[in-house]
């Protein structure tokens, strides 16, 4: 994936975020997606922290949505790689976020979202 993809695909991404339009985000995602990030075990008490399909992935982001009403991600840095996408942006308490997203067929198959220090 090249640069210009890249941005493409981040300002969609965010645009589907920044509407709490859950169709519209998960409509990037395989169907047997495979998503981890220490939220999930916040959110979900799931000590694996990974969700597998997008069916979890969709319960897993419409519980995020109803916890986190003032959400908010203000992309900072885009960044490409050969079949992955990294994602640095701020959420809505200005913590740094960075999201690893890695293509198959032009659909995310696997992500990972990693936290900096809060705020």
């Amino acid at each position: 994936m090249d640069l210009a993809a890249a941005q493409k695909f981040a300002d969609e991404w965010v645009a589907g975020w920044n509407s709490r339009d859950l169709d519209r985000i998960l409509a990037h995602y395989t169907d047997d997606v495979v998503f981890t990030s220490p939220k999930i075990v916040q959110i979900l008490g799931d000590p694996s922290g990974e969700v597998r399909g997008k069916e979890a992935l969709r319960a897993y982001w419409a519980a995020g949505l109803r916890l986190l009403p003032g959400l908010h991600f203000t992309v900072e840095d885009v960044r490409a790689s050969v079949d992955t996408v990294v994602i640095n942006y701020r959420n809505e308490n200005g913590q740094s976020v960075s999201e690893v997203l890695t293509f198959r067929d032009g659909r995310v198959c696997r992500g990972l979202g990693a936290y900096g220090p809060e705020n």
